[in-house]
């Protein structure tokens, strides 16, 4: 006589097994002050927004929020969130930067060997200009897409 083959979804799980599946719903003793602790410093933070002034005005944070539909009478939210968008706007323009000095330094060394070297030439050696292809490189980085359409170009 045969056995029949075992179903893999019907064995019994051995007890190490049991025991860690068992063991994630349950509270862990710290957890209870972990989760305090991250209370406190959540309410610190908002007391502090209560004081900071971002960048982008709240009329304008007022006038976007509602434009998609958000409601809220919490300033801080709102300056929370304005913070947010002046750190997304940021990052970009900073990723922009880093795209602008790798296109200047990658096309630098062919274009400044014919250049005399002067005053003027150590002055362009630190600047850097942002184009709109930097900025496209930047935004793409964000699955955000700023590229003409090709019939434009």
């Amino acid at each position: 006589m045969s056995t029949p083959p075992s179903n893999p979804q019907t064995q019994p799980t051995s007890n190490a097994e049991s025991s860690t599946s068992s063991g994630s719903t349950q509270l862990r003793p710290g957890q209870n002050t972990e989760e305090a602790r991250k209370d406190r410093t959540l309410a610190e933070f908002l007391l502090m927004l209560d004081d900071y002034e971002p960048l982008i005005p709240n009329e304008v944070t007022d006038y976007y929020l509602q434009r998609v539909g958000f409601e809220c009478d919490d300033v801080r939210l709102k300056r929370l969130l304005s913070l947010a968008a002046q750190k997304f706007v940021s990052d970009i323009a900073a990723d922009a930067y880093q795209h602008a000095r790798i296109r200047t330094n990658a096309a630098g060394g062919r274009a400044r060997s014919n250049q005399t070297l002067g005053p003027a030439a150590s002055r362009d050696k630190t600047r850097t200009t942002l184009t709109m292809d930097d900025l496209s490189a930047a935004l793409s980085e964000y699955g955000i897409n700023a590229r003409k359409p090709e019939f434009y170009l």
